[in-house]
């Protein structure tokens, strides 16, 4: 659906929207309530940096080895809105296991039961964007408006987790788990999704037609800068939480929602940017504020600066991720929605996040000394070099249609 054409498609109606902004906010409650202060929580179980970049890792990892899959079944045999109850309701009962296994030597049992949830949540990201994009009249229009309600929601639990809950325990799983079991149940009366594509013999199967996207050179540029941004992104999922906590901040994950309200702020106006400066002006953008949160971080002072990088992941996230997923929406075809959709999800929080998370972890590692004290200027640095360099390569080779 092009952003163009805004002036002729018809509006939605309230029940729709209704239901696939409710989806939204639970879809990223679910994700809020335990990722943000993940790390705290295995810092005060005794865990090292490595195993806490390992731990996010498994995250992505679950990305890596079944969205695709996923995506193939929900454009080829069952519809998204089912998948979705099954996934949530399967990683309900996984988060309960999660928070029940408190013992430090037990990490590898943590990892694999971790794995397994990741398996079954990552699909559904992708399935939510899917479901939306099927039913909503303009992508580049209303996309926007319902995915700002997963701001809402992350928002939300997070501000819930801060103020009402113990970071340091297993509370935030438990709340998560219970938001899971209620978006699985709320999954059964979503918008009806059936599969777009009723055989493999028009163009082959649906996940491979995908990739074959890439073969667009500028649509090949966007995947492979997507990946390598996703890649510095870790390093904000799995570090900033103990950043903020050895800078002196209290509530962690309050402070972090300063983020997702500047990313609530944006969202609306998301439509405005993509008429005036296009999708291109659009991602540099939001990668060139990557780039200038990592440097906030990497300076560390005053405290408004760091403020400032926490509310510049707002801005990032709407005008490289959202807006990636319009791109996406605008140059698939409707046949292989799903399955494309799932392919930017692999790639970025997939590969992206997986090989982010991993480096992260070694990375503050590197930079932490004998006594557990962190050189976070150094650390900081490194992704901000990474998103300069993707930054640089995307304005030379990416070309937008629009």
């Amino acid at each position: 659906m092009s952003t163009s054409s805004t002036a002729v498609a018809p509006r939605m109606s309230g029940d729709l929207r209704l239901r696939l902004s409710v989806m939204m906010f639970l879809e990223f409650a679910v994700w809020g309530a335990w990722f943000v202060v993940l790390g705290n929580y295995l810092e005060a179980l005794h865990f090292s940096k490595t195993q806490v970049g390992t731990m996010y890792s498994l995250i992505p990892l679950g990305a890596i080895l079944s969205t695709m899959f996923v995506g193939q079944f929900a454009d080829r045999y069952f519809s998204s809105e089912r998948l979705m109850a099954v996934l949530h309701l399967a990683g309900a009962g996984l988060l309960f296991w999660m928070a029940q296994v408190q013992d430090a030597n037990k990490f590898t049992l943590l990892a694999a039961v971790t794995l397994l949830y990741s398996l079954a949540y990552n699909p559904t990201l992708a399935l939510a964007n899917s479901i939306s994009f099927a039913h909503i009249p303009d992508g580049g229009r209303d996309f926007p408006g319902i995915r700002v309600f997963g701001t809402i929601g992350w928002i939300a639990v997070n501000l819930t987790v801060g103020r009402f809950l113990d970071i340091h325990s297993n509370q935030p799983l438990l709340l998560a788990a219970g938001i899971s079991l209620a978006l699985g149940l709320f999954s059964l009366v979503l918008p009806h999704t059936p599969p777009a594509g009723a055989s493999t013999s028009a163009g082959g199967p649906a996940f491979l037609r995908a990739f074959a996207l890439m073969k667009d050179f500028s649509f090949g540029v966007f995947f492979v800068v997507s990946l390598v941004i996703t890649i510095v992104l870790a390093f904000y999922y799995s570090f900033t939480g103990q950043f903020l906590e050895h800078s002196g901040v209290k509530d962690v994950a309050s402070t972090m929602t300063i983020g997702q309200f500047m990313e609530m702020c944006f969202l609306p106006i998301l439509p405005w940017f993509l008429r005036n400066i296009k999708m291109k002006g659009v991602l540099a953008l939001g990668m060139f504020c990557w780039g200038l949160r990592y440097a906030f971080f990497a300076v560390g002072h005053p405290w408004a600066l760091v403020i400032a990088g926490v509310a510049l992941h707002g801005f990032c996230f709407d005008f490289f991720f959202a807006a990636g997923f319009i791109h996406v929406d605008n140059t698939a075809p409707r046949d292989i929605q799903a399955s494309a959709q799932a392919l930017f999800s692999f790639l970025t929080y997939g590969v992206g996040m997986y090989i982010g998370s991993e480096v992260s972890g070694r990375v503050a590692q590197a930079y932490t000394d004998a006594a557990g004290n962190t050189n976070w200027t150094a650390f900081w640095m490194f992704p901000a070099i990474g998103v300069l360099v993707s930054l640089a390569a995307f304005l030379a080779f990416f070309r937008s249609k629009d």
